[in-house]
């Protein structure tokens, strides 16, 4: 039988949730994928011990003062070592890397995904932002090109698998699914003096803080409705939410005759990184298998936008257009980090979301100069209500 040659992957953000699950993946199957690119952004230990680990043929730090400390480290191996923004969106478009896997956090993603794009590599997404960001620039590109953008969120891998077969056939509408963070039914009173560390505990995945955060928030499930509006060519009124606690059921697709699919496992992103990285294989996996009768009962509900007004600000960005989309994710990852780095309270983040959306000046048909003016204008104001 005739072997399949390797897949040779540039994971950046390699240090992250994603890519630390990401690289899991490929270690146990070995005879399969190949790592050709490894980034991070500060944390040079891990990044040194995975390049150590998996020798790739390059790796870059983006924090260029580690740029030394991680030569050092990798000065006996046959890896050539690079620093700064810059080298991530070059390194991309190296002719031996096949698929990208961007699992950077936030805005940084949005530069080094056209690259590759351009460079005609298959796109494993999982850094939403860029679709949130520059969705119509994002898509219209990778039509020219031929280039597959594979989701990696769950939720999106969910409907992505639902699609399989079906791709002929119109949606009428998918249900993206939300656990509803470890906040679910609270009060607004209750939010008040929620601390950091309750913020980061989320009831069913293990993710980075920017998403834990995001999740606690449901800003994560309204920037991947806006992701999902450019993944699957939606309307607005073609996408609901629904809060699904149990986290089995990832989204869900209802086709034009009624009838639904719905993909469910465990909540584990190792699933939907490796659907992704295999694609369009089934890879075999020891993953733990889901039993119905450890989960006798799923509930749904509706989201409670009013006390978790961030999902109501998505769709209003997304029914805006233009640049809105790019401002509220501008103003969220100053919120964000305003909050982890206790410089506000949990509700300001949603309230700071808010006052910038409506203080930026709106622009439609925006080109990518005009989304990276936006991102930094939206900050300065964001900055100023921090």
């Amino acid at each position: 039988m005739e072997t399949k040659p390797k897949r040779h992957i540039a994971i950046l953000g390699s240090t992250g949730s994603i890519g630390t699950q990401a690289l899991e993946v490929v270690k146990a199957n070995p005879n399969k994928f190949a790592i050709e690119v490894l980034t991070a952004q500060n944390n040079a230990d891990l990044l040194i011990a995975q390049a150590q680990q998996f020798e790739p043929n390059c790796v870059v730090i983006a924090n260029e003062t580690l740029y030394e400390k991680v030569k050092n480290a990798l000065a006996d191996f046959p890896i050539k070592v690079y620093c700064g923004a810059n080298a991530i969106a070059d390194v991309v478009q190296m002719q031996d890397i096949d698929m990208v896997l961007t699992a950077m956090v936030g805005f940084s993603g949005l530069i080094p995904t056209i690259n590759a794009i351009k460079a005609g590599k298959t796109i494993a997404l999982a850094n939403k932002e860029t679709l949130v960001v520059a969705g119509d620039i994002i898509t219209k590109l990778a039509y020219e090109k031929g280039v597959n953008i594979l989701p990696v969120d769950s939720e999106h891998s969910a409907i992505f698998q639902c699609l399989a077969g079906e791709f002929h056939n119109p949606i009428e509408k998918i249900i993206l699914t939300a656990s509803g963070g470890p906040f679910r039914g609270k009060t607004i009173s209750e939010l008040t003096n929620i601390t950091k560390n309750e913020a980061l505990k989320h009831p069913n995945w293990a993710m980075g803080a920017k998403i834990t955060i995001d999740s606690a928030t449901l800003m994560n499930k309204g920037l991947e409705v806006i992701e999902a509006k450019w993944l699957f060519s939606l309307q607005k009124n073609q996408i609901d939410v629904i809060v699904h606690p149990q986290s089995i059921i990832h989204s869900i697709v209802q086709f034009q005759d009624g009838s639904m699919k719905a993909q469910m496992g465990l909540p584990d992103m190792k699933l939907p990184i490796q659907y992704a990285l295999g694609y369009p294989s089934r890879i075999k996996s020891d993953f733990p298998r889901f039993n119905f009768l450890q989960y006798p009962n799923l509930s749904f509900t509706k989201p409670d936008t009013d006390t978790f007004i961030n999902l109501k600000l998505a769709f209003e960005a997304l029914d805006c257009g233009g640049n809105a989309a790019c401002v509220l994710n501008a103003a969220n990852e100053v919120a964000v980090e305003a909050f982890l780095t206790d410089k506000i309270k949990f509700l300001d983040i949603a309230k700071i979301n808010e006052k910038t959306l409506s203080k930026v000046i709106f622009k439609n048909n925006c080109s990518i100069n005009d989304y990276l003016e936006t991102d930094k204008e939206a900050r300065a104001i964001a900055m100023e209500y921090v």
